[in-house]
């Protein structure tokens, strides 16, 4: 994909590192060349988009031609650079920009440096904690006199009694203790070296946003990260941050933060990293610990032997191809080598991430023992929902907002034996308890008696654990309509889960994205154990396929270096075909000469991702940044989406057939919530504008017939309306979902602050591209339409491809060892096949079919 900002070159020409720190001397004398070129560097700066009101200094100063003109002849061609600022020339020529912004965004994502130190301070601390509590229960607390079996004759017992004199705790201790302590005073030591150096990296980091960027510590959580980034650009332009570009894109320092991250999302999308294994006794497993991930990651990317050599390079082996099998026996013996250490190192892992989750939950569940019960998004589900280009804190905002429908889908399936079990244990533990609780009430000693609390907690588990297992009586059972808000926020689940959302099937499929709490903790705790079994019979069989796909979909960008072709966005060379606008005739009419190379293109094995990942990728990524100078494939695409969908807006307004994907998206859309409800009613009620109707022409120049048999406000016919409903509404001026930024804080805003300024809503209402005036959560609904419409567009491509299939078997000539279709089902009446849920006793969502309770 071309682009003004972006120079592909092949592996075999990023023999060297163009990231090599250069020094300038105090004073150079260049020429006419040189100085077009600071020039141009002005022109970047300038072209760049201005700050908010925040305020920050021109980067750049106008020349002094009067003084130029005294010191230095006339039409010699010769200028004199002075000596720039000590303070403006440090940050010229950054060698490892990829660590450089990675800090950049932690230190604006954790609120500054003091937070920072401390957070790091106490980590270290926690450890040294956790060794000598240890040490302590185990060597120096009398249990005898702490569980009251030694006779006292009536004196009450003292901590002194508890606890060994001091002078004891030498000869208490034995050899293999001051082993594991003489280990831990190690790994300590280390963790203080560690803790120094991200210590003196981020006060750097805090100098940078002093000094570069005009923002101080006090009023860091007044910027979003959109707005930092926008300084950073400006910044290059002046200093130069980046040797090999003059002005750095939007997509630079995504590439940067996330270089990694990318590759493990194509990698997940393509089925290459070891999700699911059997085990044995238990069967098909779905799970990626934080364990596994980090060992992948140091497998993959930053470990010794790894097939990257820096943070930004791959290794030049890897362009031969003849070095294939060679490398991928090279990657093979490293994964045994990992999975042999994890599994030395087994239990000791596996104890301390036990003590530390005993730890870091044992508060929460003495006061809230139901939150195990409580449900989170897995490792799994937010990697395999994780667009390209994606900070953290993006799509923590797009999983919270999912958060509430995902768990009122899990809840509204149960179990009926299980419901009957849990009501009987929820009886007698209820009975026990309350018998005790009456006793204890009646005479303390109830209480000191051996082991009655303990029994008393264990009654309380159970019921709470009981209690979950049983239904809500008052729960309204709509799983369709659930699943297509859950698609509308987190973009990405499975097509074949289409009209099948009801099922126990796809229940314990999204059960693995969002599972319980105690689930994710078991499978933290015992990771320890399986991670290693898994890296050698799981990953290490696909190492031959790794190498292969580090070859094929990697690409040298300038500037930038090494990174995952995917996460170019390129819909051109990676675009899914379902997901694509092109029309059927085109492609059946495409030169004889182009159908080899399209072929390749769109190969779905080798260049195109699944579920959309590409298109979808890439409409997010222009919301959260509607600066970025996106190429002309990227806004052909985006283009040719919001005007199809006006089209089809056009279609259903001015004639009888109004169902389309947009239609059955828009009803999708209104039955998420009432804010979204009252979008769909604005988009419906909207008048046509007549940029619309020639959109519309264009697309479709029979239309103009039609138009004229349309009513003149625009709005639907009569007869054969579906969404007559939906228009019955008030229209609210508060537009926006305001409840989806609620527990988020300005810093951890998605993109900028005023929102984007071209929105296919925009564009269905028949309003003007806004700019600065736009509310931040009209972007958040719009890529939920936009999600739910392109899922809609390529259902419908897939059910006509289907067709041209079964078309194509019926003329086959001969007998058919097909069995016969099933006839279509009959056509329903019109208000019957859509109805907006303004109940949730019944639903319709074309998206997912139609279920009614």
């Amino acid at each position: 994909m071309s682009s003004p900002h972006i120079n592909y070159r092949s592996l075999d020409e990023e023999m060297a590192s163009p990231f090599q720190e250069q020094r300038r001397p105090p004073v150079t004398v260049t020429t006419t060349t040189e100085k077009a070129k600071d020039a141009k560097t002005q022109a970047a700066a300038a072209h760049l988009d201005p700050l908010d009101d925040h305020g920050m200094e021109q980067a750049l100063e106008e020349p002094d031609t009067e003084h130029e003109a005294e010191d230095t002849p006339r039409n010699s061609g010769v200028m004199i650079h002075m000596v720039p600022e000590t303070g403006r020339a440090r940050w010229n020529h950054i060698e490892d920009l990829d660590s450089f912004f990675s800090r950049m965004y932690q230190y604006q994502q954790k609120h500054g440096f003091q937070v920072i130190v401390l957070d790091e301070v106490l980590q270290v601390l926690e450890f040294g904690f956790v060794v000598w509590l240890l040490v302590f229960v185990t060597h120096f607390v009398r249990y005898d006199e702490l569980f009251g079996d030694v006779q006292h004759n009536g004196t009450k017992t003292t901590l002194s009694d508890v606890i060994y004199p001091t002078s004891e705790w030498g000869n208490r201790v034995g050899f293999f203790t001051y082993l594991i302590v003489f280990i831990a005073a190690i790994y300590l030591g280390i963790r203080l070296l560690k803790m120094v150096y991200h210590i003196t990296q981020f006060a750097d980091i805090r100098r940078f946003y002093n000094s570069a960027l005009h923002i101080e510590d006090s009023e860091l959580d007044n910027f979003t990260w959109h707005e930092v980034q926008q300084r950073i650009r400006r910044v290059q332009a002046e200093q130069h941050m980046c040797i090999d570009k003059e002005s750095l894109t939007e997509l630079d320092i995504y590439h940067r933060v996330l270089r990694f991250k990318n590759y493990l999302v194509a990698l997940m999308n393509k089925q290459l990293l070891p999700v699911r294994f059997h085990l044995p006794l238990i069967g098909e497993v779905v799970s990626l610990s934080r364990g596994m991930l980090f060992n992948i990651d140091f497998i993959l990317f930053r470990g010794p032997g790894s097939p990257f050599q820096n943070n930004w390079q791959l290794r030049d082996e890897f362009a031969v191809r003849s070095n294939q099998t060679e490398l991928a026996q090279r990657l093979s013996k490293l994964i045994l080598g990992v999975a042999l250490l994890n599994l030395l190192l087994a239990p000791v892992i596996f104890v301390w991430q036990l003590i530390y989750f005993s730890f870091s939950y044992a508060n929460i569940l003495r006061k809230e023992p139901g939150a195990l019960g409580l449900r989170t998004w897995s490792n799994y589900g937010r990697l395999y929902m994780r667009h390209f280009n994606e900070l953290d804190h993006e799509l923590d905002a797009r999983l919270n907002r999912a958060y509430e429908y995902a768990d009122r889908y899990l809840n509204s399936f149960s179990s009926p034996l299980l419901a009957v079990i849990a009501k009987n244990l929820l009886f007698i533990s209820g009975g026990l308890l309350l018998f005790l609780l009456v006793l204890t009430m009646y005479s303390i000693h109830v209480a000191e008696v051996e082991h009655v609390v303990t029994i008393m907690a264990v009654l309380t588990t159970v019921g709470v654990i009981a209690r979950t297992l049983v239904p809500d009586e008052n729960l309204i059972w709509c799983p369709e309509q659930l699943m297509t808000a859950i698609i509308a926020h987190v973009h990405y689940l499975p097509s074949e889960w289409r009209q099948q959302a009801h099922t126990a099937r796809v229940r314990q499929e999204f059960g693995h994205f969002f599972q319980f709490k105690a689930g994710y903790l078991l499978s933290e705790v015992f990771s320890p154990f399986v991670t290693p079994f898994v890296l050698i019979f799981v990953f290490r069989p696909k190492a031959m396929e790794l190498v292969r796909f580090f070859r094929t979909f990697t690409v040298s960008v300038r500037g930038v270096g090494n990174v995952c072709s995917f996460a170019q966005m390129d819909v051109r060379k990676h675009g899914n075909p379902d997901w694509q606008l092109t029309s059927e005739l085109d492609e059946m009419t495409r030169p004889a000469t182009q159908q080899p190379h399209q072929q390749q293109q769109q190969d779905p094995q080798q260049r195109s991702l699944a579920g959309g990942k590409t298109e979808m990728s890439l409409l997010r990524f222009t919301l959260n940044n509607p600066e970025w100078q996106m190429p002309k494939e990227a806004k052909q695409f985006l283009r040719g989406v919001r005007e199809h969908a006006v089209g089809e807006l056009v279609q259903a307004k001015t004639s009888t057939v109004q169902e389309n994907p947009l239609t059955n998206s828009l009803v999708s859309f209104g039955t998420i919530g009432e804010e979204y409800c009252s979008l769909a009613n604005s988009v419906l009620a909207a008048q046509l504008t007549p940029h619309q109707l020639e959109i519309s022409q264009s697309q479709r120049p029979d239309v103009g017939v039609g138009l004229n048999r349309g009513p003149a406000s625009g709005g639907f016919p009569v007869a054969g309306s579906d969404f007559r409903q939906m228009l019955q509404q008030n229209l609210s001026a508060s537009m926006g979902p305001t409840d989806s930024m609620r527990h988020l804080g300005l810093s951890r805003a998605e993109g900028r602050v005023e929102g984007p300024g071209e929105t296919l809503l925009y564009g269905l209402c028949g309003m003007e591209p806004r700019v600065g005036r736009t509310p931040l959560n009209v972007g958040v609904a719009d890529m939920c339409l936009s999600a739910l419409y392109l899922h809609e567009l390529s259902q419908q491509r897939r059910q006509a491809r289907q067709s041209r299939i079964d078309e194509t078997e019926d003329d086959r000539p001969g007998p058919s060892n097909w069995p016969p279709r099933p006839p279509p089902a009959a056509p329903a009446t019109a208000g019957s096949r859509h109805t907006v849920i303004t109940s949730k006793a019944a639903e319709s969502t074309p998206l997912l079919g139609s279920i009614r309770s």
